[in-house]
């Protein structure tokens, strides 16, 4: 009984004791709505607002379906909230993609958790705006252009053989998304970086990818302040690995001038230490960009490939058009004969299977973005400092462009979409620099693995999850037999 009646008193002290903040929080807000247009919507509560409403939708893979989609239906395809403290409007459709990507650094700007920029470090491209976002996007694009991609095929290809070879080889069940999780970051260090992975590397960055979007808070045994150490034992790696690449290119009068042949390679570490020797980019700046690429194409690349081995799952007639496909490709290749960048351009029907499984299980909701100024959108004002958040599933489930957009047709992609309505790679100026690895990586294990096995699902309808990228909660088993 005094128990109860001490926290009656305690909560109608601490009622009293923020009621004025409350008033002088509403009173703003209608000086804001008077003052601007804004969009609708609801705020809710002072700082946490529908905080906890979008992160109970995030949790169940269903922000889109639970969170947004009603919002849609009840003000429209723009609408504002409050979310993690920040004011925030939440767009959909084409052109809303098409206006706030491509007003990168002129409306808006990427806007990240402190606790991601941390991490993932102040100096990498997420945090780069204007020319110098434009300097570090262009070496990462020009390494991992089309053709640039496709020259890494057999490299890529002896790579996942050998995954295969040392994980599947003689067991009758693996699990699938844990065993591209571990291929992913192979392919990154070692195709993409030209970096020999070493022992206990991939633990160490997965102890700093846990705690991109937990709070920032410091104190021993969080998952962030676990993340930082981890950090500081990648950093210490990779600047002995820089360093070392760096005299070894300066022995070779690699990148001083016009740079050489290593420089001018599909390989993107030479290229980022050639930078450096002309004094275009820090060793900061080498070694944050190098931890963002695995975080960037980590999770995102290994779900995308969860994904599609789900839908094929799903419909075996798909299956067998993308088997053919497959084994009419290795028919034509000689006893020992890799497949290659021509080869890659006849497997048209499997990117079509795995741009349609994207397209239904993107490996991102969307991102935020900062207004810079008082944006003038669809006859609402969006003020300078609050937050945007486009999403990939504002036009990737909208039948307007995609006719019974929940139905798997990897047909709808025979012909070409128009700009903005297909963002899993994002647009504009942050497109993903590495959406061609991407391709390649899906593409060459799917190659192998229906080559050399037969395969199916343990659950296949496994629950996803998100935390916070989406995942399969049991790592999507599958029981394999070679063929």
């Amino acid at each position: 009984m005094e128990i109860s009646y001490y926290i009656s008193s305690w909560l109608f002290t601490l009622i009293l004791a923020l009621a004025p903040l409350f008033f002088l929080l509403i009173l703003k807000q209608k000086c804001a709505n008077t003052k601007h247009k804004l969009p609708p919507g609801q705020m809710g509560l002072p700082w946490l607002g529908e905080t906890m409403d979008f992160y109970r939708a995030q949790q169940a893979n269903r922000l889109f379906e639970d969170f947004v989609r009603p919002r849609i239906a009840r003000h429209g395809k723009i609408f504002k909230t409050r979310l993690m403290g920040s004011p925030t409007v939440i767009v959909s459709g084409a052109e809303a993609n098409r206006f706030f990507l491509s007003n990168e650094f002129k409306l808006v700007m990427s806007s990240w958790p402190s606790s991601s920029v941390r991490l993932m470090g102040k100096n990498s491209i997420m945090e780069k705006h204007g020319e110098q976002h434009r300097h570090v996007h262009g070496l990462i694009a020009s390494s991992l252009g089309s053709s640039s991609a496709e020259s890494l095929v057999p490299k890529l290809s002896k790579l996942v053989q050998r995954h295969l070879d040392a994980h599947w080889s003689g067991q009758e069940r693996i699990y699938l998304y844990n065993f591209t999780k571990n291929l992913t970051f192979h392919i990154v260090f070692e195709c993409l970086l030209g970096i020999d992975v070493e022992l206990g590397m991939k633990e160490i960055f997965e102890r700093v990818l846990e705690g991109v979007f937990a709070p920032p808070v410091t104190v021993p045994g969080t998952r962030f302040s676990r993340a930082m150490r981890a950090r500081k034992e990648i950093e210490r790696m990779l600047v002995r690995i820089v360093r070392k690449k760096k005299e070894e290119m300066d022995r070779k009068n690699l990148g001083g001038g016009g740079g050489g042949s290593e420089e001018g390679g599909a390989v993107l570490l030479p290229r980022y230490v050639a930078a450096m020797l002309r004094g275009e980019m820090s060793e900061e700046e080498v070694i944050d960009n190098i931890v963002l690429l695995v975080f960037a194409a980590y999770d995102t690349t290994s779900f995308a490939i969860a994904m599609t081995f789900r839908m094929l799952a799903h419909h075996p007639n798909c299956y067998q058009l993308l088997l053919k496909e497959h084994m009419d490709v290795k028919s034509r290749k000689g006893e020992g004969e890799d497949i290659s960048g021509e080869d890659i351009k006849k497997m048209s029907y499997t990117w079509k299977v795995a741009r349609e499984s994207i397209r239904l299980f993107p490996p991102i909701f969307g991102s935020f973005r900062k207004a810079i100024v008082d944006i003038e959108y669809e006859g609402f004002t969006i003020p300078k400092g609050w937050k945007v958040l486009w999403t990939t599933y504002g036009t990737h489930y909208d039948p307007e462009h995609f006719q019974d957009p929940m139905s798997f047709n990897p047909d709808r992609f025979e012909e070409a979409m128009p700009p903005y309505v297909y963002v899993p790679f994002g647009g504009g100026p942050r497109v993903c620099a590495g959406s061609q690895l991407a391709r390649m990586n899906i593409l060459v294990l799917v190659h192998h693995v229906v080559t050399r096995y037969d395969w199916s699902l343990i659950h296949p309808d496994e629950p996803i999850t998100v935390d916070p990228l989406p995942f399969p909660v049991h790592g999507m088993p599958m029981r394999i037999s070679p063929k």
